[in-house]
């Protein structure tokens, strides 16, 4: 159980603060225990109780790094309690189960679905190798394949001796190696040690899981992932939150680490219920989802969800502002303006492609709010629409003056035209539905 402040304050020596004069550690301990300060911030501290510190005041679930992601750190169930840290990843799974030619097939899919989301790259963050009984030489070249993609790799086999092989064939890489179990534990952790990787940790249940996991603890190795798969949906699910609420809920650090779930192996082959227990599993609480692939078909809901979920619920996303051309539209085509909300931008710019008419879309910085609230908090005004129109060298950049304002402000026309005297102000529509109509009827 983590320390509270006053559990600090016994640990640390009564020195006075030379700034503000009160007892260091009253002071500096009350804040640790908040989380707004870290324990490397005191100079009082001995080492011996900071190591203590930082045990007992880490969150319940072990954060990991592997390469630029990062896994665990979670500290509550539900997003509305706090928020979740670390966004699930996903991984395009390729097998010796599989031909050679459907696996090269897969692995050229990999690099085809990578793009810019709200500021958010989306795309397949592993690839997953999985290794299957007397197929030892095709495992390693297909890890051999998968490594020369740029992307951090999971590699699946119990075998000890073949995984070595496999880590070295991926040497350079950023690798989970996942098939520690039981029987097996101890030869896996060697092997992961020695290569710097993750080492994944299964069981025939969660209390085997829990038992392999102690055991590897007592080992010294707490870089692991647990794979939490089971043997259908209903049992993956329930291993999984019950990872997560032991570790959150019951402050069973033996359980607080990271959760790989392949619904490729739960789907039975059907991409409608793949795609259905990645989004379960996303939502509930898979730090990692293996898919049979990704195409743009299921990755622009999946990664839409995802982004939903592990976005700050204090901080609304946002696009960039700037001039943003639809339809192919130039320096002759007429501009509408809208704030930087994500969602008042997709539904914005959804409708005008709809319509087909070009269209420039000027976003202007609105502290990411809607329409309305942009408006109520004075934040999308006349003065803030004339100064984008400034800033961004618009008048310079395009010869069309009419500028379309979104309805629900038709309020501020008169003071927009006043401030923008070059241009046909125009009230557009109130509801984004109504765009396609409103731009294929309207004359300029």
């Amino acid at each position: 159980m983590a320390l509270k402040g006053l559990d600090i304050f016994k640990l640390t020596p009564k020195t006075n603060c030379k700034q503000c004069g009160v007892p260091t550690c009253m002071a500096f301990s009350m804040k640790v225990a908040q989380g707004s300060l870290p324990l490397e911030k005191c100079p009082f501290i001995t080492d011996d109780v900071k190591d203590q510190l930082s045990e007992a005041t880490a969150p319940p679930m072990k954060t990991l790094k592997l390469g630029e992601h990062t896994l665990g750190g979670e500290t509550v169930l539900e997003r509305h309690e706090k928020t979740f840290v670390s966004k699930t990843l996903y991984a395009m799974k390729v097998s010796t189960a599989n031909d050679d030619a459907a696996n090269d097939a897969l692995l050229e899919k990999v690099p085809k679905v990578d793009y810019d989301r709200i500021g958010e790259r989306m795309y397949c963050e592993f690839v997953f190798v999985e290794g299957t009984e007397g197929e030892n030489a095709r495992f390693l070249d297909l890890v051999k394949k998968a490594a020369a993609l740029d992307r951090d790799l999971i590699l699946a086999t119990s075998d000890a001796d073949l995984a070595k092989e496999a880590l070295a064939a991926a040497s350079g890489k950023n690798v989970i190696l996942a098939g520690a179990n039981a029987s097996n534990y101890e030869a896996m952790s060697g092997a992961a040690t020695a290569a710097n990787a993750l080492l994944g940790v299964s069981g025939e249940s969660l209390e085997e899981l829990h038992d392999t996991v102690a055991a590897l603890e007592k080992l010294g190795n707490k870089n692991l992932v647990l794979v939490t798969t089971g043997k259908n949906a209903k049992e993956a699910f329930r291993n999984t939150v019950e990872v997560r609420r032991g570790a959150i809920k019951g402050s069973d650090r033996t359980f607080g680490y990271p959760s790989l779930v392949d619904v490729a192996a739960l789907s039975g082959g059907d991409p409608h219920m793949e795609a259905a227990y990645a989004s379960l599993f996303t939502a509930k609480y898979g730090s990692i989802v293996v898919l049979t692939e990704m195409d743009y078909a299921k990755a622009l809901p999946l990664y839409g969800l995802r982004q939903n979920i592990f976005t700050d619920p204090q901080k609304p996303m946002k696009v960039d502002p700037g001039i943003y051309p639809l339809n192919g539209a130039d320096e002759n085509s007429i501009c509408m303006v809208t704030v930087d909300f994500a969602l008042t931008y997709f539904i914005v710019s959804g409708e005008i492609e709809r319509s087909g008419i070009p269209v420039n879309l000027l976003i202007s910085d609105a502290g990411g709010y809607s329409v309305l609230t942009a408006w109520a908090a004075g934040k999308f005004s006349a003065s803030s629409i004339a100064k984008f129109i400034e800033e961004y060298q618009v008048e310079e950049k395009i010869k069309n003056r009419v500028l379309v304002l979104p309805g629900k402000v038709a309020v501020l026309k008169g003071e927009v035209q006043e401030k923008l005297p070059n241009w046909k102000v125009v009230v557009g529509t109130n509801e984004a539905v109504e765009i396609i109509r409103f731009l294929k009827d309207f004359q300029y």
